[in-house]
């Protein structure tokens, strides 16, 4: 195998960065600190995911996934979510598991109902359960985060690894999903691993391009919207082995083309192993029965589901995909309410939701991978990913929030930490008071980091004036609801529009909703969720428009007096 595509050993090309910027000085003395630097910044988000994550109900999606993982991990077979892939389910399974829950195996319902009944009529205390089950996902989040800072130093240096770990560690939305149990940061991660393990095959293709390939198949087994990337990834992984094949004496173009391709072939094989492997650790018998309709995908889509080298339970929920994308979503951006979707939808909610310090240097980092020469080759590295992705997913149908992007958090602070590679002091110095000002509007933001958004549109406490769902509001604060009931309106009576998957009564809410009376009936306190105030029509937008709104609920939920 090794003479196939696998170079000797032999000098580092002269293209390829060294991992310590040149100039920079290597000091014994001055080493030390940066473990505790990475350990504070890594410390820092740990303490803020995980004491969100305590505060937080069970958001939208969470108790499907926690609900599938509680069936993979105690009847071990694949039954509800086909949508998504085994693997992330299994990283919540493993909380699910250690929280031990009660379990009903004879209990029947769709995927989200099932969810449900595990987590509030079962006899469940639904706090406890979702923290387990949140909390491999944080830790996931955080290796992600040495993932970050590795890549970075090779590129940049120390203090170029510093400053992309930063701005990771305070990214509003990496803390915002990485402290639940969903799909999003542990694909995004998955991707990012792949990348830099590619870069590091320039110099080792023998052991980083298998490893790559697994974690390429990781982030396939965790979500499918992560397939486009597989194309870029494979060319990657040819250009790698073409550089370290090249570097060695005596090789001609035509071997050396040989062992690209192969390198290539090597990387789509371990995917595809790492998928089936998923699949086949839910149920070695691949037993599978679609307990949901699958529709029928035809044309170019249907050609793409039938040729994958997957289990036929990837490729229904492939199919099941294509069905979401044909359904009427709503969306809500700036204020405008429509049908359908927008493909700059999601670049105007990075611009609301991601600080500005971190976007400047987003561009300022991609301009310097792109024009410093002796980073030009880690570009593609660095930024075909998130390119490609960022383009499939505003052809998306569903305009729900930017964890469809929470990648370019992930990829983009590499090239961020980038800029310091320009040794110039006014760049430190900027590049410092960037980072500095992510920090403070991060802590800032702090617990509420799903209605994040930066100070250019009003903080967190304005967020819902722009967007929707995700961005806002995820049903995560029913909790917080019922402390402030309990707190400030006491023996009030209460009508409630929550949109979310918890039960307000295992919280101690005591409502009403108040769409089902005329409204003259309704008086007292009327709470509402900020997404379905955000699509307020018909008997809603007139209870609204007829109250005065007197209280805010984590930026999420909104208290009218009646």
């Amino acid at each position: 195998m090794r003479d196939l595509w696998t170079a000797p050993a032999v000098p580092r090309p002269l293209s390829l960065p060294p991992p310590t910027p040149a100039g920079a000085t290597r000091r014994s003395g001055s080493r030390w600190p940066l473990p505790l630097f990475v350990a504070v910044l890594l410390a820092q988000m740990a303490f803020a995911m995980v004491t969100t994550a305590v505060r937080q109900t069970p958001t939208i999606d969470e108790p499907v996934y926690v609900g599938a993982a509680a069936e993979y991990t105690h009847e071990h077979r694949l039954r509800h979510n086909p949508e998504h892939p085994p693997l992330g389910k299994l990283v919540i399974g493993a909380g699910v598991a250690l929280a031990d829950p009660r379990v009903d195996p004879s209990f029947t319902g769709d995927q989200g109902a099932v969810g449900r009944h595990l987590l509030y009529e079962t006899g469940n205390d639904p706090w406890r359960l979702m923290l387990w089950a949140r909390l491999p996902v944080i830790a996931l989040t955080l290796l992600f985060g040495l993932v970050v800072y590795a890549f970075a130093r090779e590129l940049a240096g120390a203090a170029g690894a510093l400053a992309a770990l930063t701005l990771y560690c305070f990214s509003p939305d990496v803390n915002a999903h990485g402290s639940l149990a969903t799909l999003d940061v542990p694909a995004a991660g998955f991707v990012l691993t792949s990348a830099w393990l590619l870069w590091r095959a320039c110099r080792g293709p023998r052991l980083y391009v298998p490893l790559a390939g697994v974690a390429l198949g990781a982030a396939l087994a965790t979500k499918m919207s992560t397939l486009p990337v597989v194309p870029v990834l494979m060319a990657l992984t040819a250009v790698s082995v073409w550089h370290a094949s090249a570097s060695g004496r005596g090789r001609g173009s035509g071997q050396v083309l040989v062992r690209a391709v192969a390198g290539a072939g090597v990387v789509a094989l371990a995917a595809v192993a790492v998928v089936w492997v998923t699949y086949l650790m839910v149920d070695p018998r691949l037993r599978w029965t679609p307990e949901q309709h699958v529709p029928t995908v035809r044309g170019l889509r249907g050609l793409l589901v039938e040729t994958l080298p997957f289990p036929e339970a990837y490729r229904d929920g492939m199919r099941i995909q294509f069905g979401l994308e044909n359904r009427p979503w709503q969306g809500f951006l700036f204020g405008r309410l429509y049908s359908g979707s927008l493909w700059y939808y999601l670049p105007a909610a990075l611009l609301v939701k991601t600080p500005l310090g971190t976007l400047a240097l987003w561009v300022a980092g991609a301009v310097a991978v792109a024009a410093v020469r002796r980073l030009r080759q880690a570009a593609p590295y660095l930024l075909a990913a998130p390119v490609v992705l960022l383009a499939a997913a505003t052809q998306g149908a569903r305009d729900l929030g930017t964890r469809y992007a929470v990648f370019l958090p992930l990829i983009l602070a590499v090239a961020a930490g980038c800029v310091l590679v320009v040794r110039r002091r006014w760049v430190c110095v900027a590049v410092g008071a960037l980072v500095a000002f992510v920090a403070v509007s991060s802590l800032r933001a702090y617990p509420y980091y799903l209605p994040y958004s930066n100070e250019a549109f009003g903080g967190p406490g304005r967020t819902r004036e722009f967007l929707h769902d995700s961005n806002v509001d995820w049903g995560q604060d029913l909790g917080r609801l019922a402390e402030r009931l309990r707190e400030r309106y006491p023996g009030e009576r209460v009508w409630l529009v929550y949109k979310g998957s918890g039960m307000p009564s295992s919280y101690g809410i005591r409502a009403r909703d108040p769409r089902g009376v005329p409204p003259g009936d309704v008086l007292g306190v009327l709470a509402v969720s900020d997404s379905a105030a955000a699509k307020a029509t018909g008997r809603l937008a007139e209870l609204i428009g007829g109250s005065r709104p007197v209280d805010d609920v984590g930026h999420s939920i909104t208290i009218y007096r009646r």
